[in-house]
């Protein structure tokens, strides 16, 4: 059943276009991923649907009798209320409800003689309290908020002391605790970490309403979502199937669209040359014949070339010299915040030995020290125990995801002259274009740059940098998904060494050569991707206790581990390579359709009767074939 749709959406400001004619529908229970740049729309959208933003032209319809969640980026969520006190307001009608049916008990005992038609209110109040999850509701209130990473140390603090983290995660908990019908999320994995994402990725799972978010976590997506809605170039075009479809169906789409446009553009050409031939030969015969085929040519539907996307990030990490072999040595490494009696440690016994080259993806829980960690490797602050030793010619290039090391009074273009004096005006701009700060963009106040803004012109100066050892803190937090691509790109063609804190868990399944995992007891290394991290740790997990006490015997740094690697990454070349088959196999086949089609709706052939039922089972066996080629592409893709 339809319970949203829009017809012809058109969305302006000014004469500033952001959707044009976007049209769309939504089943009940559909989960839908709304992908896109920075800009392109997606907030905007949400903000018509649940009427914050008027929009100039089309309509939409949302089924009156839902109900209707909606997770913005800014939560804006302030209150004098503790956190307690605002996710059992969620649940308020329960306590009143209590209260009635303490009161009619009263009753019924002070009036035993009289009291049928008060045990017949008292059991329908009981009944509705029962049905409701009225007994179940506080522990589904603790799960939540457990599953939110909110201990029972957060449940009486102030929601005006939180951090906007904490904030976003708790309007994240209300929503989920009033169950609306539909859920309307803009980035719901911001400020969580790897536990978190995969307890709300498990809630959605099992969520019985319709959920539709805007997101640039592509694993979270490829795990949630069962359709894609992507903007791009003010229009929205649809995808049934995962993130991991949509990135490979879209390819073979845009290479379809090009084809068919080059075929064309090819065929007026040729046209057009017999046309200008004819004329030359003079004749009444064949100036007849440019006409005509002038004519057909000026009734032709001519194709737009297929618009090869918004701009991309152009980065390119280089380094200005080479590091010694041994980058970094970190020894028994503690750290503790607080003074006196409110002192804690964050960690203890943290070691790392880091090589040339290596990229090392540091994960853990908010709130462990990750990025304590950072700062102590780089000497930027202090240890409280243990010793680090840097190698030789070793120079680090910081990237911090508040991006406080910008000056939020700088312009753009001042933020790299203030550190890089000796390039010209000419050449800033230049290199701030290859980072898609264009025209009047460079004068922009950085404090007034977007996350995603202020994140690229973080990495344009750290590129300029030189530097060759890498030290990045959340690097893909405010990059849309075209941009993570080209970073990632970037970081897996750099011949230096990588340190990176990240919870992207696609990114982590792409990037590092190791992972190392803090906790408050130390670090525990395991070689290869998070898959391989996910799938070591649970076998870690479920071992006896004893194996828990020398965890340096599961290290997967033996012989068998490398042995073991090196036959996924084989396994994962031949299942690679028989997508790439199956796409091209695709492609074929939906171009044989369209041109059977084509066959199909010629008169001649419809008086056929003859050709007309080869056509038609052709056409049938195409598509059954077709069908086939999908579902083994889609059982590749899981």
């Amino acid at each position: 059943m339809i319970i949203l749709s829009a017809k012809n959406l058109t969305k302006a400001y000014g004469t500033d276009v952001i959707l044009d004619s976007v049209s769309f529908s939504v089943n009940e229970g559909d989960r839908i991923g709304i992908i896109g740049v920075n800009g392109a729309g997606k907030s905007t959208l949400f903000k018509i649907i649940t009427g914050e933003l008027p929009h100039e032209e089309g309509d939409f319809f949302l089924s009156k009798d839902l109900t209707v969640g909606y997770l913005k980026q800014d939560t804006g969520f302030d209150s004098e209320r503790t956190v307690m006190e605002e996710v059992n307001y969620v649940f308020r009608h329960f306590p009143r409800m209590e209260e009635e049916m303490q009161q009619l008990l009263e009753q019924i005992e002070g009036n035993p003689h009289n009291s049928d038609e008060l045990l017949e209110k008292y059991d329908k109040i009981h009944e509705r309290y029962n049905y409701m999850g009225g007994y179940a509701y506080q522990s589904e209130i603790r799960g939540v908020l457990a599953g939110m990473d909110f201990g029972e140390e957060a449940y009486n603090k102030q929601i005006k002391t939180l951090s906007g983290g904490e904030k976003t995660r708790l309007a994240l908990a209300v929503l989920l605790l009033e169950k609306p019908d539909i859920l309307f999320l803009d980035e719901p994995t911001n400020h969580l970490d790897i536990d978190t994402l995969k307890w709300l990725e498990q809630y959605l799972k099992a969520y019985k309403g319709t959920i539709m978010m805007v997101s640039h976590d592509r694993y979270f997506l490829d795990r949630t979502v069962g359709r894609i809605f992507e903007i791009e170039n003010r229009k929205l075009s649809i995808y049934e199937g995962s993130y991991s479809f949509y990135a490979g169906e879209k390819k073979v789409r845009r290479e379809s669209e090009l084809r068919k446009y080059e075929k064309q553009q090819k065929e007026i050409k040729r046209q057009e040359e017999m046309v200008r031939r004819f004329k030359q030969r003079g004749t009444e015969k064949l100036a007849k014949r440019a006409a005509s085929r002038e004519k057909r040519l000026s009734a032709m539907e001519v194709m737009e070339r297929p618009d090869s996307g918004p701009g991309k990030m152009k980065i390119t990490f280089h380094q200005n010299f080479q590091s010694g072999r041994d980058v970094l040595l970190a020894e028994g490494v503690g750290k503790s915040v607080g003074y006196g009696q409110n002192r804690r440690k964050l960690f203890e016994n943290a070691g790392l030995d880091i090589k040339r080259g290596e990229r090392i993806c540091i994960v853990g829980a908010n709130g462990i020290g990750k990025t304590t960690l950072l700062r102590i490797l780089m000497e930027e602050i202090s240890a409280d125990e243990g010793r680090i030793r840097i190698g030789h010619n070793v120079q680090f290039g910081y990237y911090d995801q508040g991006q406080q090391l910008l000056n939020p009074a700088h312009t753009v273009i001042e933020e790299l002259q203030d550190t890089y004096r000796l390039y010209s005006e000419g050449e800033l701009r230049n290199l701030l274009g290859r980072f898609l700060f264009r025209g009047e963009s460079v004068f922009l106040e950085v404090g007034a740059l977007s996350g995603g803004e202020k994140a690229r012109l973080a990495l344009l100066k750290l590129m300029m940098s030189g530097a060759n050892t890498l030290v990045l803190d959340e690097p893909t937090n405010h990059l849309d998904i075209e941009s993570k691509e080209v970073f990632e790109e970037a970081l897996l063609d750099f011949p230096g060494t990588c340190i990176i804190v990240s919870h992207d868990r696609y990114f982590l399944n792409r990037i590092p050569t190791k992972i190392v995992e803090l906790s408050e007891y130390g670090t525990f290394e395991y070689l290869g991707k998070y898959d391989y991290y996910v799938e070591k740790k649970q076998q870690l997990e479920n071992m006896t206790s004893e194996a828990f006490a020398e965890p340096e015997e599961a290290v997967t740094s033996s012989a068998e581990e490398r042995k073991l690697k090196k036959e996924k990454e084989a396994e994962e070349r031949r299942l690679r390579r028989r997508k790439e088959t199956l796409e091209d196999d695709i492609r074929k086949l939906e171009e044989e359709i369209s041109e059977t089609e084509k066959e199909l709706c010629r008169e001649e052939i419809m008086t056929d009767h003859v050709k007309l039922a080869e056509l038609s089972d052709k056409l049938t066996e195409c598509r059954e074939r077709l069908d086939k080629k999908y579902d083994e592409w889609l059982e590749l893709q899981e």
